[in-house]
């Protein structure tokens, strides 16, 4: 079957946040709900016109079923898949499915963590992932995951290509300053080239700076059918490719520690969308490290394998950069609870619509957003365009 039809054939037509840094006092549940009532009420529908539902969770392999129970809905689509941060791009084609199809007519996308702020023991958990998730050619060595997978790529880009320890920096520095632009970023305190390198040592090459923070924060947006959205609030925002790919789960079992299945996921939702990476205004890249923006940029096409960071050195990705990515800040400053994939196209959609204030992209029309899960493991991209782009 060709994807041709499905392309634009849905819309997101409501996006919204809760939580965001610290929400403290409160249950994953209840700001998980707090985000899916913003986006539902910014699409201006209201919960009752849910009846299609995706959601995961790294802390419950039956996540869905409570948020269903909570939310007090009768779903006939649901989708927990839980491939990592990915995740919440990854939702994308299921519920297009699902909504061409008539199997449903709204489709709530929602995630929901307080792991800034939760009681549970981040050790003991640990451990229970370790004996749930266990990772054969590496769980025995007791590696520091995920941050010691990442830096290994890191190391190999370095050696590979000649990627400099400079341009790593390059890469938080670029998402601090368009934190600034933000006020809903949860870092937003100057940060220099400097700054990242003398910072607190993780894994080589990383500082502190180099990884992603750990934040409360919950994120929702709802699709509807392209046809039913143009008669909503909001400015549709049509889905005009989607693709995911998992080549492995261990970053050990990479047959190329710089190539990730985002090349295969690329390409794919690339030519369901009649676009390519260039084409883009934007790129909503899942920044968990700063060696994930380098290899995201170069597996979608962006530039040349192995030219990450020349493509990002002297502030070429910051604002007034050849290329605006991760607007909000991303997770290195903006926010992280877990996993960030949502967030992703939260600040596409909201870019596209023109809603960004001061770091608002003058004429942006067409967006790639993508995911990453596990350890440079699960892909998932998408393209996301204004009506001028169908």
């Amino acid at each position: 079957m060709s994807l041709d039809p499905l392309r634009g054939s849905v819309a997101v037509v409501g996006v919204g946040q809760a939580g965001l840094g610290s929400a403290a006092g409160f249950t994953e549940q209840e700001i998980l709900s707090q985000a899916a009532l913003n986006a539902i009420k910014d699409a201006g529908l209201s919960l009752r016109d849910i009846d299609g539902i995706a959601t995961c969770s790294s802390l419950s392999t039956m996540w869905v079923m409570p948020v269903i129970e909570y939310l007090g809905i009768r779903p006939s689509f649901i989708d927990s898949t839980m491939i990592g941060g990915s995740s919440y791009v990854a939702h994308l084609l299921p519920a297009i499915h699902a909504l061409v199809s008539g199997q449903c007519k709204a489709v709530l996308v929602c995630y929901g963590s307080t792991q800034r702020t939760a009681t549970f023991n981040r050790a003991e958990l640990t451990q229970v992932r370790k004996v749930m998730d266990p990772q054969p050619f590496e769980t025995p060595y007791d590696p520091p995951m995920p941050v010691s997978a990442y830096a290994l790529a890191a190391q190999r880009h370095m050696h590979q290509y000649g990627t400099t320890r400079k341009q790593l920096a390059e890469v938080a520095v670029a998402a601090r300053k368009w934190a600034q632009l933000n006020p809903e970023a949860i870092m937003r305190g100057d940060l220099t080239i400097d700054d990242v390198i003398a910072a607190r040592p993780v894994a080589e090459p990383f500082t502190v700076r180099d990884c992603c923070m750990v934040s409360d924060g919950a994120g929702a947006y709802v699709l509807t059918r392209a046809d039913r959205a143009r008669d909503l609030r909001r400015e549709p925002i049509y889905v005009l490719g989607n693709a995911t790919a998992c080549w492995n789960r261990q970053i050990s079992s990479m047959e190329d520690l710089t190539v990730t299945a985002a090349s295969e996921s690329g390409s794919r939702c690339f030519d369901m969308a009649g676009y390519r990476a260039k084409d883009a205004d934007i790129a909503m890249l899942y920044d968990a490290f700063t060696i994930n923006t380098l290899l995201f940029l170069e597996d979608l096409g962006f530039c040349k394998k192995g030219e990450g960071g020349a493509f990002v050195d002297d502030g070429a990705i910051a604002p007034g950069g050849r290329l605006a990515v991760n607007t909000n800040g991303g997770g290195l400053s903006c926010v992280h609870p877990g996993m960030y994939g949502v967030f992703l196209m939260i600040e596409a959609v909201r870019q596209l619509r023109g809603e960004c204030g001061a770091r608002q992209q003058d004429g942006a029309r067409l967006a790639v957003v993508h995911g990453n899960g596990g350890t440079l493991s699960s892909q998932s991209t998408a393209m996301l365009g204004a009506a001028e782009t169908l």
